[in-house]
């Protein structure tokens, strides 16, 4: 594991945080756009950059796409945070005998429960390694924590693939695709664009949908046999119980926030408008942001019983949502001056000019990967990428749910090299990125040899 070591000594040594690769990503585009790109009639071309960066960051429909991702995050932790998950997460570990089946758990529970959302996925791996290490150290025998700790992260590996992915949600909203298009391409090109891609075409395709069967036994596998060599580490940890479910002393309307039949009662009346709204949604596969959270937001309720724990929950979900809260409006800001200096039609003139119609996906691929180390959020990487992959697609003909999913494999794959999104699952398991990067880099080499090999076959 030297060379792992190594690789991981020097992103620490250059990486700066997330936020400040936000700031210097945006004074480069900046930068680009003021050397690269035409002045527009007599206006101060900065002066003019910067109205663009502006515009941007306050692009109203980007705004509620930051939101809506947010809320994806948040929800899906407070599912997590729920006394019958924490019930059930208990009762899994009691399967757990050694590292080896411990990873298995972990491995494929973490990853199906991240197939449906990647914020519930994270926390719930994250809480589940936890266990796994409590439980391992009140019946005496020892594991690789750092190992099943990064067996609790592999859901961000195939969190883009699945149905929280940021780039299949939004493309599946009606007026998305030629909304994000506007300005870009040539009107009739963009007329000719599809209202919408379904699921069925993307996440819920056969094509998708193997690629992640076949990852759901790889993954475990490789970790298996690393378990049966990686030495074990000992712990000493003690109860982690995020649910308050404890009931205080309240007078007149503030049991309130206790009351189960309010609580309950008010989760119910979310599911049935949820139902009604979205009953024939459901049956055409037409999976949106605003339908994830609205099952999430009503499922909550009901599982946390009451206002309080429901609040209490919610009070540590946030704090995962802190850093992108800011983040997002400078990548809009980003696409902005991509947008409207046209920077992303040269772009895509490039892609188009190196590729084909069966490498650009690999391309796209490729690039996506290095762009999520540095803008290590999916929704802000859509907003940025996302046009410049429509454009070469429509450019070379390659078909649009193929070139979305290229993007949306690229992007989590080096989620396994970039541990922005592991700073939760650090936080619960009190293990360091060092400790778990060693064995995400072997998963993150695993993943991206079955991506590249299917993109290449379909």
């Amino acid at each position: 594991m030297s060379i792992t070591r190594s690789i991981e000594n020097i992103f620490k040594k250059v990486l700066p945080s997330p936020f400040a690769i936000a700031v210097l990503l945006t004074l480069i585009t900046i930068f680009l756009a003021f050397f690269f790109t035409s002045p527009v009639g007599e206006n101060n071309h900065l002066l003019t950059i910067l109205s663009y960066w502006e515009k941007g960051i306050w692009n109203n429909a980007l705004l509620v796409f930051a939101y809506q991702m947010m809320l994806i995050l948040v929800l899906g932790h407070i599912l997590v945070l729920s006394s019958p998950l924490n019930t059930l997460i208990g009762k899994l570990t009691q399967f757990v005998h050694s590292t080896a089946s411990a990873v298995i758990l972990v491995s494929v529970t973490t990853m199906m429960v991240s197939f449906f959302n990647w914020g519930l996925g994270l926390i719930f791996g994250a809480i589940l390694a936890r266990k796994v290490a409590e439980s391992a150290q009140n019946r005496g025998f020892a594991i690789n924590y750092p190992l099943v700790g990064a067996s609790g992260y592999v859901g961000l590996m195939i969190w883009h693939g699945g149905i929280s992915g940021s780039a299949p949600l939004k493309v599946a909203e009606s007026g998305h695709i030629q909304g994000i298009m506007s300005g870009l391409s040539d009107p009739t090109i963009i007329a000719q664009l599809p209202d919408s891609i379904a699921f069925d075409q993307t996440v819920l395709s056969t094509f998708n949908l193997s690629l992640f069967a076949i990852l759901l036994v790889l993954v475990p596998t490789l970790l298996f046999f690393i378990a049966k060599r990686a030495p074990t580490t000992p712990t000493n940890l003690p109860i982690y119980s995020p649910d308050n479910s404890t009931k205080t002393h309240l007078k007149g309307a503030e049991k309130l926030d206790q009351s189960n039949v309010l609580g309950i009662g008010f989760g119910l009346l979310v599911m049935l408008a949820f139902f009604y709204r979205y009953w024939d949604a459901l049956g055409s596969l037409s999976i949106t942001p605003n339908l994830l959270n609205f099952f999430m937001l009503g499922l909550a309720f009901l599982l946390h019983k009451n206002f309080k724990n429901f609040l209490h929950a919610l009070e540590e979900a946030i704090k995962g949502a802190t850093g992108i809260l800011i983040q997002f409006p400078l990548y809009f800001g980003i696409m902005g001056i991509m947008r409207e200096s046209g920077m992303v039609v040269y772009i895509s003139d490039f892609f188009v000019s190196i590729s084909t119609t069966q490498t650009l996906p690999i391309f796209t691929f490729i690039s996506a990967g290095l762009v999520n180390i540095f803008v290590p959020s999916g929704g802000g990487q859509w907003a940025i990428q996302g046009p410049i992959v429509i454009e070469s697609a429509l450019k070379l003909g390659v078909g649009l749910p193929k070139a979305i999913m290229a993007l949306s494999y690229g992007d989590q794959i080096t989620n396994m090299l970039q541990p922005f999104w592991a700073l939760p699952l650090l936080g619960i398991t009190k293990l360091k990125a060092r400790e778990i990067l060693p064995y995400t880099l072997l998963l993150m080499l695993l993943g991206s040899i079955v991506y590249i090999v299917g993109l290449l076959l379909v």
